[in-house]
C-alpha cells in the first residue's frame, strides 16, 4: 500500500513542526568520555554503558531529579519541581521492573541521578486552539475515526542528562537526551509546562532501559509493558516502598485530564510529603552538543 505524498509531507510536518530540542552538558555528569551517538526517530542522545557492570547489579537508589532554575527556561518553581518528579516517578517504576529499588539512606549497587538541563515551555493558546479543533471535529463529524493532529506550533521541549554510578562513585552508564514535542504523539495541555511534563515519562523510560540492558533503547520493537506495572499506572501502590517518595501516578483522573488538556499539576499531586526544596543555584545557559 502506497501513501498519498501529501500524507506523508503531512507526518514529516507534524514530526518535524517545532525548533529541536538542545542537547547540552549541564556539568552534572561525572564524565562525558567516550559517549557516541544514539539517536532515535525523534529523540537525540549520547550514551556511554558498562554492560557487564549494570548487569551485574542487583539494587538500585533513585536520587531526586534536578530541575534548576535558568535564565533562558521561562518555568515556575512549582512547575519545575512537577516536571523533575515525573521523571524520578517513572524511572522507579521502569528501574523495578529490573532492580529493587532502595531508598536513598540504603546502600545499593547503583544510584541514579537526573538533570534537566533545558525546557522549551507550552504555548497554552495554541494548545488550547488544538483541543477546540479537536473537540469542533468531535462534534461535527462523530463517527468519523480520524483523530485531528495538533496543531505544529507552540510545542514544548526537554532535554535531560542522567548517570547511574556505583558504590564508589564511578559512572556505569550515562545519557544526554533531547526531546521535542510533535503534533502526532503529544496530545496538547493548556499549561506552560504540559509537553515537558509528558517528555518526562519518555526520558525515564529511555534511561532505565539503558541501564537494565546495558543497551541503547531506540531501535528494535518496542515491548510492552509488565503486566503488574499496570495497577502502578492507575494509582496503584508501587512495587517498592521507595518510590512512595516520588508519589503514586495520577491514575484514571490523571488519564482523563490528559484527553482533556487540562494542566497536569491539577491531576498529580507530585512527590509525597515533600518539602519545598532549597532554591537551586540559577544556570545562565548550557554547554550545546556539536552534531
Amino acid at each position: 500500500m502506497r501513501f498519498p505524498r501529501t500524507a506523508l509531507m503531512g507526518v514529516a510536518l507534524a514530526l518535524g513542526g517545532c525548533a529541536a530540542a538542545p542537547l547540552e552538558r549541564a556539568g552534572s555528569l561525572r564524565s562525558y568520555d567516550r559517549m557516541s551517538d544514539a539517536n532515535g526517530l525523534i529523540t537525540k542522545s549520547q550514551i556511554r554503558v558498562n554492560k557487564k557492570d549494570v548487569l551485574a547489579a542487583k539494587t538500585v537508589r533513585i536520587a531526586s531529579t534536578v530541575f534548576p532554575a535558568r535564565s533562558d527556561v521561562a518555568f515556575s518553581e512549582k512547575e519545575r519541581r512537577l516536571v523533575a518528579n515525573a521523571i524520578s516517578r517513572e524511572l522507579c517504576l521502569r528501574l523495578s521492573e529490573r532492580f529493587r529499588i532502595v531508598s536513598t539512606d540504603d546502600d545499593a549497587d547503583l544510584t541514579v541521578q537526573a538533570t534537566v538541563t533545558h525546557a522549551t515551555p507550552t504555548s497554552p493558546t495554541a494548545s488550547g486552539a488544538s483541543k477546540a479543533l479537536s473537540i469542533a471535529k468531535t462534534v461535527v463529524l462523530p463517527a468519523v475515526p480520524v483523530p485531528v493532529p495538533r496543531l505544529p506550533v507552540g510545542l514544548g521541549s526537554l532535554s535531560v542528562e542522567a548517570e547511574a554510578r556505583d558504590f564508589a562513585g564511578f559512572q556505569k552508564a550515562a545519557m544526554v537526551w533531547a526531546r521535542s514535542a510533535n503534533s502526532i504523539t503529544n496530545s496538547p495541555r493548556v499549561a506552560n509546562e504540559g509537553d515537558a511534563y509528558d517528555l518526562a515519562a519518555d526520558f525515564g523510560t529511555d534511561f532505565a532501559k539503558l541501564v537494565a540492558t546495558g543497551e541503547s533503547p531506540f531501535g528494535g520493537m518496542p515491548a510492552l509493558p509488565p503486566v503488574e506495572s499496570i495497577p502502578v499506572r492507575f494509582g496503584g501502590a508501587p512495587k517498592y516502598v521507595a518510590c512512595e517518595a516520588f508519589g503514586r501516578f495520577p491514575g484514571i483522573t490523571g488519564f482523563a485530564g490528559q484527553g482533556l488538556g487540562l494542566p497536569p499539576g491539577w491531576t498529580d499531586s507530585g512527590a509525597k510529603d515533600s518539602p519545598a526544596p532549597a532554591p537551586a543555584p540559577e544556570v545562565n545557559s548550557g554547554q550545546t552538543l556539536t552534531q
